[in-house]
Order: structure tokens, then sequence, then C-alpha cells
């Protein structure tokens, strides 16, 4: 049996009991109430987005309305893009299920709240549709290194996308069970390409889209059972959807941060925003505050290339290769009497898909100077732990949500089979701390990136024999690091736009290149 069956059979072991346990819970809590704990009056739990902050109402990335109405709408404050991961993590004392095990559908702010009432009509039928797009401009404000054939520019990307939610609960009266669909439009490269970084793009909405007009992301199904106690969900999912993820990263950027920290999607079995593959996930919450999920996620070779996936609409298995097996771990609790939320997070995944050795050719010497092909390696394993913990609220009007948040974490990757060996970051987010600007805010990150020792060997072999380096260097890579500050603005009702600077410090891990500083801007309207 190997590590990856043994891996499987462990994380079935664990989730099977709290599936029993849920399954008890929710036929015991049928009668039409709230398994969720109350907190306040029900005044109090009537939030809205221009509404002062009560410290006995909710504190959640949500907002919730009073049982008592027929249909609690809920604000997602994200765009669609981040919503998956949400409705994953969320607490259960966060959240309203009113008589459903349906989570409530996604509702962003937006631009057009119900025209011509068809929203409403809708969703009152249990379907949600949103639009939004994103986009992101950045240009060097440095000159690049001189020698290289590098350049000073600048470069915009972007995307629209179109997502639809089926609450079949309310729809077809199925108990607990809803349905996801994503597509996407994408164009555009990030401009730090330009001055020789290869490692954290200035601009994360760019490639693997396909350079279509409509690209699946993801289509599956969920099932909710007992108000969130258990979670399954199957279909076509990206593994990093509810993987090592955080809505709060996309405040960001620069793709070391946005949509997960890079590091992730250096193994290709850890399939990535705009692209997935099939797979089946499981998340079980032991308490209210904690949670635990894992799945089974099938690799695809040439996931991110246009051959066989440049609509996202390619279904059938010929190429896949091997399963990943995640499994993370979560504390999602609230501190103090101002209930501040925060999020801890551990997981590790390996997998048996065949990977290219880093160094060694398959008689065990470095390929570089036998040449012979680098050996293949059926197993590859990454490891990270997450934090994000708000350490302040601010009581202003517009914004219950409103405070400053510390977030930090770390990602390990094989150093046999990977590019990235270990990725740190840091950082804060700040919304509302201008009492006249409730719903603005300030973001600072700063990421360090350790290319793995394999790696930096090989490309010092190549180097020396004048063979064209690994993942497209320039010069070997050691570590580089990335500052990133932005403001965004919040112009209207779904409408943001955030002024960014981003600073590079060894671009692309590379020494030989100099520290290089790029301006520009994001984005994001959500029009329904």
């Amino acid at each position: 049996m190997s590590r990856v069956h043994l891996h499987a059979a462990f994380c079935l072991a664990t989730i099977l009991p709290s599936c029993v346990m849920a399954q008890s819970a929710g036929t015991q809590n049928t009668s039409g109430t709230s398994s969720t704990p109350s907190t306040g009056s029900a005044s109090d739990r009537t939030l809205s987005t221009f509404q002062a902050y009560s410290p006995d109402a909710k504190v959640t990335q949500i907002k919730v309305t009073a049982p008592q109405q027929g249909i609690p709408p809920v604000i997602w404050p994200s765009e669609n893009s981040e919503l998956p991961s949400e409705r994953v993590n969320t607490p259960l004392n966060q959240i309203y299920f009113g008589n459903e095990w349906v989570p409530p559908l996604p509702k962003p702010e937006a631009l057009l709240t119900n025209p011509f009432g068809w929203n409403t009509w809708l969703r009152d039928r249990g379907i949600a549709l949103t639009m939004d797009t994103t986009n992101e401009f950045s240009g060097a404000i440095t000159s690049p290194t001189p020698g290289y054939g590098l350049k000073q520019g600048s470069s915009n990307a972007g995307q629209y996308s179109l997502e639809n939610d089926i609450d079949w609960e309310k729809l077809a009266n199925v108990r607990g069970f809803s349905t996801h669909a994503l597509v996407v439009g994408r164009y555009g490269i990030p401009g730090s390409r330009m001055f020789g970084d290869n490692l954290n793009p200035s601009s994360e909405i760019y490639g693997a889209g396909g350079n279509v007009v409509v690209h699946l992301v993801y289509a599956y199904a969920e099932e909710t059972i007992a108000k969130g106690r258990v979670d399954l969900a199957a279909g076509r999912i990206p593994f990093l959807n509810d993987f090592s993820s955080n809505p709060l990263y996309c405040t960001f950027q620069n793709n070391a941060f946005c949509g997960n920290p890079k590091a992730s999607s250096d193994n290709t079995t850890h399939s990535s925003y705009p692209d997935a593959g099939w797979a089946f996930r499981a998340r079980t919450r032991p308490t209210v505050s904690t949670y635990i999920q894992t799945g089974v996620y099938f690799a695809q070779a040439g996931i991110y290339g246009n051959a066989q996936y440049r609509t996202g609409f390619k279904f059938n298995g010929g190429d896949i290769h091997g399963e990943a097996i995640p499994v993370e771990a979560g504390w999602e609790p609230l501190f103090g009497k101002d209930k501040l939320p925060g999020h801890y997070k551990v997981g590790y995944a390996i997998d048996n898909a065949p990977h290219k050795d880093n160094y060694y050719d398959m008689n065990g010497q470095p390929y570089v100077i036998s040449g012979l092909p680098a050996r293949t390696v059926n197993y590859s394993w990454s490891a990270w732990v997450l934090a994000d913990q708000m350490v302040l609220r601010h009581h202003v009007k517009g914004n219950a949500d409103a405070g400053l948040i510390l977030l930090g974490g770390m990602y390990a990757n094989s150093p046999r089979t990977q590019l990235r060996g270990q990725q740190y970051f840091a950082g804060l987010i700040d919304t509302g701390f201008w009492a006249s600007r409730p719903l603005d805010t300030i973001g600072i990150n700063f990421s360090y990136v350790r290319v793995s020792k394999n790696a930096t060997a090989t490309e010092r072999l190549q180097a020396l024999y004048g063979v064209p380096l690994m993942a497209g260097s320039l010069t070997p890579q050691t570590f580089g690091e990335v500052l990133e500050a932005t403001y965004r603005i919040h112009v209207m009702r779904g409408v943001t736009f955030a002024p960014d600077f981003q600073y590079y410090f060894r671009p692309g891990a590379q020494k030989a290149l100099k520290d290089a500083a790029m301006l520009g801007f994001k984005s994001h309207i959500q029009f329904f």
C-alpha cells in the first residue's frame, strides 16, 4: 500500500465519525429553528453595510439579517472567484441557515441590485447569478539590469467572470443540495517579466484562461448536512479553492499573495484557479469554530496548457496520471468582547503523480552532467501553516467589520520536485481606519521565497556548462522578496479602485538582477 493510499485511509477514518454525529444532529434539528447559537436580539442580528457597529451583534465577514425574514440576504464582500473558499471557511456561529441546510447564496455588494426585479425573482427560487470584472495594471518605474535583454515597461491584465449558484433545496426541495459553476474570460500578462522576475508575477489575474471568450473554472455539486456540520463536494474543482486559501489574500495584486501563496501552485497536481480537475472534497466541523477537510484531486497532465485545457470544458479523464490528497485543519475563534475573528489553519498534501527530479537522473547522477533525462519521481508533498487575526476593531458607522488584521504564513514543498522550496509572508490589512471612509482598505504584505536547494544546484551546473537554465531564469536562483502596499478605495456600491506599489528585492530570486519597483492599480466592478 503506497503512502498516498495510507494517507487516504487515515483521512477517511478521521472524517467518518464526525459524519455520523452530524447526521444525528441534523435528524434532531429539523423543527425549523436554527442550530446556530443566537447572540443578541433580533434587531442586533440585522446588520447593514451602512449601520453602526453594535458589540452585541454578530461579527462576521458576511452580514446576516434577522431570522424572522423569509429570505435572509447575505452580503459577501468578495469577488466572484473568492466565494468558494469563503463558503467553506465560514464558522457555524457566523452564518444563518434559517430552515435550510444549504448555506446562503453569495450576494456581493453590486452596482445593479435588482434590475427589473429579476434578481429577487431568481433568488426567491434559489438561483443566484453574479458577474464581475477585475483589471490590473502595473508598470516599472526603475530601469532593468543591463546586459540581459530586459526592458522597462508596463502591462495590463484582466478578467471578467459569470457565476451561477443554485440552492436545490429551495428550487426542488432536495435537502442540503446545491450546485456551483463559474466561467471567465482573461487577457494580458504581468509586467514583472520584463525585468526578469518569473517567481512573483505583478498581476495575478492572468494566464491559464486559454485566451478564449468563455473558459470554465469549476462546476461541482455540494451536499451540506446538519446545517454545515458536514459538507461534501464533487465535480470539477480547483484544489486551491478550498485548501491553503483565504479571501483576504486578494486584497493584494501580486500573485505571491493572491489568490493563494504562490508556492502552493508550484505542484501541478494542486490545480489552481482558473483550471480544475475531477475531485471529491469532504469537510466536517467537530465544533462550531473548528473544521477538518480532506479530499481526492485527480491530477491531469498539461492542466495549464492550451492543447487540452484552452476552454476548460475537457471532461474526459484520459490524461489523469495520479491523485493528490490534502488534509487541512482549522480553528476560527472570536476573541474578547469585540469578538475579534481569527483564522488559523495547518495543512499537508501528498500525491503520486510523476514529477521530474530537480537534480538527479535515473542513475542518481546530476542530469546536467550526465546528459541523461531527469529521473521521474512518483511522489511529492507540500505543507502549510496560515493565520490571520483581527487585533483591533474600529467602531465606525458604515462597516461593522472594520478593523486591523494581521496575517502571515509559510508554505513548504518537496525540494526534489518543486522550484519554490519555501515561502514565508507577513502583512496587515486595515479597513475602516478612516472614519469618513469606512469601506476603504489599506494593505501591506511582504513575501520571501526560497528556491529549492536542488533546483539551485542544477541551475549552477547549467550556468557552468553554458546551457539554458531551468524555469526560464537568467542566472542561478536562490531567494527573493516582494513588498506590496495598496490602498483600496470604495468608489461606490460595487466599485473599488486600488493604487498599488510593489518592490522586488532580487527579482526572480536572482542576485545578479538589481531591485525593481512598480506602480499600478487594481480595479474591480461587481455588476450584479
